[in-house]
């Protein structure tokens, strides 16, 4: 087919939303959201949701379309997104996706292989491991053992990732990564990936600034009313999971809010660590600004 297929990524911060506008205007593209996060119709400050006046701009798929209460994972993205595309690609000389998960990307760009069934007893032991704090370290290091590379990739401070990485490594004897490109898929469209990035110093400055314009946007209320899912896997989540050890009282307000500043910045510096060895194209055509956004 003709169509082809840009991804733009990048971390946490350094403006993909905007960029995506930009690049959706020029291509008369929709926008496929890849993030893991904004999918969810329950979240949307501590996701940084494009807000109504940016999803106007573009037809967006995949944004606020699934609820935390329905388990979802990257093999759910990878069908249902290649579903999309193949409706969507005989009108559409290009489509943009854009996003910042690298398991969501990774799996649209080269499919996920059948992961081991879980074994019962084995997850209920690594569960009970990941509830408690020297459970959790012990299984970081058994991560960081078996299989340093998704070591190096995941949010560290999702139990339940490290979690399931761990029991993926124990049952099937092989590295939880391998799993992700371990027989790519055949794709019928060209795809060039486009990382933005930017200085690091600036970027952390960009977090910092926006965990603020969060908090006063209202991320506190909207925790608080997420407060009674909060072992929900979709809630694992910088921004959120800082405002209920809050709400838990381990801590003030003011220490949330800089736990949230710091576990973003490191959350940024894991994505760029992830997509390292993709070349940055800062002089492509597409990563110009559009000055009237």
């Amino acid at each position: 087919m003709a169509t082809k297929i840009i991804i733009l990524t990048g971390p946490t911060g350094v403006g993909k939303t905007r960029q995506g506008l930009a690049i959706a205007r020029l291509l008369g593209s929709p926008v496929i959201n890849c993030d893991s996060r904004q999918i969810y119709k329950e979240l949307r400050i501590g996701v940084a949701r494009p807000d109504p006046a940016e999803l106007a701009l573009a037809t967006h798929y995949f944004i606020a379309s699934h609820s935390i209460h329905r388990p979802y994972s990257a093999g759910d993205y990878e069908r249902e997104a290649w579903d999309l595309v193949m409706q969507l690609a005989p009108s559409h000389p290009y489509l943009l996706m854009v996003g910042g998960s690298g398991l969501y990307i990774d799996a649209f760009v080269k499919g996920i292989d059948q992961m081991p069934l879980s074994n019962p007893e084995l997850r209920r032991e690594l569960m009970l491991m990941a509830e408690d704090p020297e459970g959790l370290e012990v299984l970081r290091a058994r991560l960081k053992q078996l299989d340093p590379v998704t070591y190096a990739r995941i949010d560290l401070a999702n139990k339940r990732r490290v979690m399931r990485a761990v029991e993926v490594c124990l049952l099937s004897g092989k590295p939880y990564h391998s799993f992700l490109s371990h027989t790519p898929r055949e794709r019928p469209f060209e795809m060039e990936l486009l990382v933005m990035d930017m200085p690091r110093k600036e970027l952390y400055d960009r977090i910092d600034k926006r965990v603020i314009a969060m908090m006063e946007e209202g991320l506190e209320e909207e925790a608080r009313g997420l407060y009674p899912y909060r072992k929900l896997p979709a809630l694992q989540t910088v921004g959120y999971r800082e405002l209920f050890d809050h709400f838990d009282g381990k801590y003030p307000l003011e220490e949330a809010v800089r736990l949230i500043q710091r576990n973003t910045r490191r959350y940024a510096k894991r994505q760029l660590t992830y997509w390292r060895d993709i070349p940055r194209k800062e002089n492509h055509p597409l990563l110009r600004p559009d000055p009237s956004l």
